[in-house]
């Protein structure tokens, strides 16, 4: 294998599976104290701190002399679960191709990531590389988190596989939970009972119309429309008995120019018009999580730099929007001006898992040319 592959393939072998997606999961600790050590034996300024208990970040610095611009090179640590895999830490070369958990998603950009900045000495920096190994991207992002809090650059690349591609936007989210109120009653005596599960059913069809409005009339260039659907449903407890409650989990995706505040109001309004002509109804909506989405303009510095340093490896990237939420709108929003590029592949939170070795070297090139043209 070569550097960067076989880097990637010990990256594969230790299990850092995101305890906050599965329970059995064992975490970041073990992959960050590796990855910690590898950046020390390469002479990087290297850290740990645990935004989360247990849930550490590995920071490593290649200094340069003085008087540059600091570059950040961002990727997760965690990944998601491994059930239905076949031999998920062994990875395995194929064809060009890198298989196993976490190939894609992200390690092989952590690798690329990481033999990009301890290449950064060698080549007389003036600024700073950063490379920042965090946590829990998989689900709340604490790791990233801490980072866009705690640590300032010039510019950041966000490594997520976007099929070597600069990406320059990406959409937000925000999960509701929905409940109806009805009035438990014995099944044979309806003129008691209310019921929370049928008055649901008008939300459910409000959310399925929000969405077809939605999608028939995109407002960003580059990610189309936002859209919403209904994740969970709960409710009722036996045959017999009218059901009190309903809990419905809903997901809204946003674009830019969209807000949690936006998509909230929308979701009132659908409980508005669902107790419009019903005063038996009663609805409510609590929004849970939230997260905002990402844009770069397209004439950034960033991306012109990382366009030709694309071009000089053999590389013609188009610009484009990916579907995904990413670290990348936390970099953003701290002032860090912020795109994404990483390598093609297939599988992410998928049984099959791979990731293209010759992107991945071409990664490890064209975030060191980065570096040179941002660092100076």
């Amino acid at each position: 294998m070569s550097d960067v592959a076989g880097l990637t393939a010990q990256l594969v072998a230790i299990e850092s599976i995101n305890p906050d997606v599965v329970a059995t999961g064992s975490g970041e600790a073990e992959i960050a104290r590796f990855v910690a050590e590898w950046c020390e034996r390469a002479g990087l300024e290297t850290t740990l701190t645990e935004p989360a208990p247990g849930r550490p970040n590995v920071v490593a610095v290649a200094h340069g002399s003085g008087g540059g611009r600091t570059l950040m090179l961002n990727a997760h640590t965690d990944t998601v679960g491994v059930v239905g895999m076949s031999e998920p830490l062994a990875a395995r070369l194929e064809g060009g191709r890198l298989y196993g958990r976490g190939t894609y998603d992200m390690k092989g950009s952590l690798a690329a990531c990481m033999l990009a900045t301890a290449d950064a000495p060698r080549r007389g920096l003036r600024g700073d590389v950063v490379l920042t190994a965090v946590s829990d991207e998989e689900f709340a992002s604490v790791g990233t988190e801490a980072v866009a809090a705690s640590i300032r650059a010039d510019a950041a690349i966000v490594t997520e596989p976007t099929e070597m591609q600069i990406a320059v936007a990406h959409r937000g989210f925000v999960c509701f939970e929905i409940e109806t109120i009805g009035r438990a009653a014995h099944g044979s005596r309806p003129h008691l009972g209310i019921d929370a599960i049928a008055k649901m059913g008008r939300v459910l069809v409000g959310i399925e119309e929000l969405d077809r409005e939605l999608r028939s009339h995109p407002t960003h260039a580059r990610l189309g429309s936002g859209s919403v659907h209904a994740s969970l449903i709960e409710g009722g407890q036996e045959y017999s008995s009218y059901p009190a409650h309903c809990l419905l989990q809903a997901e809204r995706r946003t674009v830019p120019g969209e807000t949690a505040e936006l998509a909230e109001g929308e979701i009132r309004d659908i409980l508005s018009a669902s107790g419009r002509d019903d005063p038996a109804f009663a609805g409510e909506v609590r929004v849970v999580a939230a997260r905002e989405p990402f844009e770069v303009a397209e004439d950034a510095e960033l991306v012109g730099v990382l366009r030709r340093c694309a071009a000089a490896s053999g590389v013609d990237p188009e610009i484009v929007g990916v579907s995904f939420w990413a670290d990348s709108a936390l970099l953003a929003a701290s002032g860090i001006p912020t795109v994404l590029f990483g390598p093609r592949g297939e599988g992410a939170h998928a049984e099959v898992e791979w990731v293209d070795v010759g992107d991945l070297e071409r990664c490890v090139e064209i975030y060191a040319a980065v570096a040179t043209e941002i660092c100076g």
